[in-house]
C-alpha cells in the first residue's frame, strides 16, 4: 500500500489503521443502514448478501438477499435510502446479458424497495439508460457503454436524491462521471422521473438522456488505454459542512488497471459544477485491483452516505486505513 504524496488532499489525512474486512463478497459499493436490528450492510457480487451486527466491526449474521422479486439479473445494489417510515429503497446497477457476443455488456440502473429491512426487495424498474448505442468493439473488457458503478445520496433538505454514476459510452466528450436526479416525492414510481444533469440544467430524461460529465474521460472507455474517473462514492461530512466524493481512476491499460484513489470537495451536492479538483489521496493499495473506494463513518448513525471527523475508508470491501477530515484552515489577512 502506497500513500500519495504527503498522504494529505484537501481537507483529510489518510492514517493506517488495524485491518476490518466486510462480510461476503465485494463487487460493488456497499450501502449501509441503522434499524433497530442494529447496523445493516448489503454487499453485491451478482447477487446480494445482507449482514446484522453492532458496528461495521462487529458482525453478528450475514443472509441471502432474496430477489426472486427482481426483474433485472443479476443486480448489485449500491446505494439504500431510508424512509422516515422505515421502507428501504435501492439502487441497483444492472448488466443485461447478449448485449455484445464477445460477452460485453452495457448496464443500466434500477430502483427497488424492501419492506422487511433488506431481506427481500421489489423491482421498481430501471430509471436510467444511455443515450448512445452499445459499442461491441470496446476494448475495455468489460463494457460496450451504459450507465452504473455509481452513489445515491440524499440533498439535506430531503427533496431530492442525486445520482453520481459512470458513463461509458458514446463520443468520449460525454463519457465520464455524470449526474442526474430525481425528487424523493417520486421514489415510489421513479420510472421516467429520473433528470439526467447536461449543460447546465436537470433537462434530460434518465431512460435514454444525454449528459455532461462533470469529470470528463481523458481517453475514451471504448480505447485499450482508458483514462478515466469512475465508481464515485458520495457522503456528507458534519465535520465539514461538505459533500465528499471518493473516485477510482482507470488508466492506462485493458481491464481497468487502478491508477489511483481520489477525493474531491462540493458545498452543495446539487451543483455538479462546484466540485473541487480530484486529489490522488492512495497510489496502490497493495492487494486486488483496488476498485470500489468508500467510507464508513465510525460513530453510532453514521453510514456509507453521513460520516464525521473520522471514518474508515475501504476498498474492494478492506478498510486498511481511517480517514481523519479536518476543515481548510481561514485565510489570513494580508
Amino acid at each position: 500500500m502506497t500513500l500519495a504524496t504527503a498522504s494529505i488532499a484537501q481537507n483529510v489525512q489518510v492514517k493506517s489503521a488495524d485491518a476490518v474486512y466486510m462480510p461476503g463478497g465485494v463487487d460493488s459499493n456497499s450501502p449501509v443502514w441503522w434499524s433497530d436490528a442494529g447496523f445493516r450492510m448489503l454487499n453485491s457480487t451478482g447477487y446480494s448478501l445482507v449482514s446484522t451486527g453492532w458496528n461495521q466491526f462487529y458482525f453478528e449474521t450475514t443472509e441471502w438477499v432474496d430477489g426472486l422479486q427482481m426483474q433485472h439479473l443479476p443486480f448489485w445494489m449500491e446505494a439504500v435510502w431510508k424512509d422516515p417510515d422505515g421502507v428501504l429503497f435501492a439502487w441497483y446497477h444492472h448488466e443485461p446479458g447478449g448485449v455484445c457476443a464477445n460477452g460485453l455488456t452495457s448496464p443500466e440502473i434500477g430502483a427497488a424497495v424492501s419492506f422487511d429491512n433488506g431481506l427481500t426487495w421489489q423491482d421498481l424498474g430501471i430509471v436510467m439508460t444511455a443515450a448512445d448505442a452499445p459499442d461491441c468493439s470496446a476494448k475495455n473488457g468489460f463494457f460496450a457503454g451504459g450507465h452504473g458503478d455509481f452513489s445515491v445520496i440524499a440533498d439535506r433538505a430531503g427533496e431530492y436524491l442525486y445520482f453520481y454514476f459512470g458513463n461509458y459510452g458514446g463520443a468520449v466528450e460525454g463519457q465520464g462521471i455524470s449526474v442526474a436526479r430525481m425528487a424523493v416525492g417520486d421514489r415510489w414510481g421513479p420510472a421516467g422521473a429520473v433528470w439526467k444533469w447536461r449543460d447546465g440544467d436537470w433537462g434530460e430524461p434518465g431512460l435514454g438522456g444525454l449528459v455532461t460529465p462533470i469529470l470528463p474521460a481523458k481517453v475514451a472507455w471504448q480505447a485499450a488505454n482508458t483514462d478515466s474517473f469512475w465508481g464515485p462514492s458520495l457522503h456528507y461530512n458534519t465535520h465539514l459542512g461538505q459533500y465528499v466524493m471518493l473516485l477510482s481512476k482507470s488508466c492506462c491499460g485493458e481491464r481497468w488497471p487502478q491508477e489511483g484513489i481520489y477525493i474531491a470537495f462540493a458545498g452543495d451536492v446539487a451543483d455538479p459544477a462546484s466540485w473541487s479538483e480530484p486529489r490522488k489521496i492512495i497510489d496502490d493499495v497493495g492487494y486486488g485491483p483496488g476498485w470500489y473506494p468508500q467510507v464508513i463513518g465510525v460513530e453510532e448513525g453514521e453510514t456509507d452516505t453521513l460520516a464525521g471527523r473520522k471514518a474508515r475508508l475501504y476498498i474492494h470491501g478492506i478498510s486498511l486505513w481511517e480517514l481523519e477530515f479536518v476543515p481548510a484552515p481561514a485565510p489570513v489577512d494580508q
